[in-house]
């Protein structure tokens, strides 16, 4: 069954959901404001979009990443082009219905996604996809970057990522780590880590990342890797520790914490980054009128803002930034993942 989470349309003061007799008055409004951007008197045609409901669907659950990213856009998104933006959560099979979804809408601008980037893996643990996960999708713009952090359990003998190494040599096949499922950036981060080392962990993949983080801090699995603004606050409570971050280079606001790369894992960079997407065929006009409206959203203060405070720093750029990111993220991660320790087929 499907997780579908709308979104109100938001009135111009705020985020606060537009009240039933404000509507109308409301919705003339922004129809009048919003007909020279949208090209009412060629609605239909290529290239041009009308007034009807813009939806931005997310393959993942409320209060993830991508969702969030979706729920600071939106609001924003209708209120410059004066037509309703709704966010859709179409849950359920790592990410595939939400994007199968996509891939099946009409490419007319109406249907976008915000998605994080382990999606463009999804061939490498699935045999049958009902989607190409990149010809399939129509590149609008990337959104920003994050940062995650290696993180062990406070009882852990070990202070830094040199410690840690030597502990697993040590003991190959012992320690445990977690994640909430394969293809998850969690996951992923440590068979890269895996494959740099030398070292042994088994993999305890769970179904979510609530349960995986909570056992990692009672000490019943011993390492994982966090999205590094979770990891942080959970350092603050003393029941584990972070040893060191997936950039390569420090990143703001945690530039106290070392990169994984300057501990002596040479050449250790994993970012993951999160962009909107439409159906395949959306015609170029409508990607660009999206993507520059995206690149003007993101230069705002409040934007970076709210993208900050979910662990985001603003990416903005042309459609053909993201095309290229994404196919050199699938290069990084095809070699590693066909011959990578702890994953294996899903299906």
């Amino acid at each position: 069954m499907k997780d579908t989470n709308i979104e109100s349309p938001c009135d111009a003061a705020g985020d606060l959901p537009v009240r039933a007799g404000r509507r109308a008055a409301l919705g003339r409004v922004l129809a009048v404001a919003g007909a020279a951007w949208l090209g009412r008197a060629g609605a239909g045609q290529p290239g041009q979009l009308d007034d009807r409901l813009v939806r931005i669907l997310v393959p993942q659950t409320p209060g993830t990443t991508p969702d969030s990213v979706a729920r600071i856009l939106a609001p924003r998104m209708s209120r410059e082009l004066g037509v309703a933006f709704v966010v859709e959560n179409r849950v359920g099979a790592s990410g595939m219905i939400g994007m199968e979804a996509v891939a099946k809408a009409p490419p007319d601008g109406h249907t976008l996604m915000s998605n994080v980037s382990t999606t463009l893996t999804l061939p490498y643990f699935y045999d049958k996809l009902p989607f190409d996960v990149l010809a399939d999708f129509t590149p609008v713009g990337l959104v920003g970057s994050g940062n995650f952090a290696l993180v062990v359990n406070q009882a852990l003998p070990v202070a830094d990522v040199a410690q840690l190494v030597a502990y697993a040599k040590a003991r190959p096949g012992a320690l445990r780590y977690a994640s909430p499922g394969l293809g998850t950036h969690h996951h992923l981060c440590m068979e890269l880590l895996m494959a740099k080392t030398g070292i042994q962990l088994q993999h305890i993949p769970y179904k979510g990342s609530a349960g995986a983080t909570t056992d990692v801090l009672s000490g019943q699995v011993e390492v994982m890797f966090l999205p590094v603004q979770v990891a942080m606050n959970h350092a603050a409570s003393g029941r584990i520790k972070v040893l060191g971050g997936t950039r390569r280079q420090r990143q703001q606001p945690y530039m106290d914490l070392p990169t994984l790369d300057e501990q002596g894992v040479a050449g250790y960079d994993v970012d993951p980054w999160y962009a909107l997407w439409g159906p395949k065929g959306m015609a170029a006009p409508i990607v660009q009128r999206y993507n520059a409206l995206l690149q003007s959203l993101l230069a705002r203060d409040d934007v970076k803002g709210e993208l900050a405070a979910v662990g985001l720093t603003a990416r903005p750029g042309p459609p053909a930034d993201l095309a290229r990111t994404a196919q050199a993220e699938q290069r990084l991660w095809a070699g590693l993942l066909k011959t990578a320790q702890g994953s294996t087929r899903a299906g």
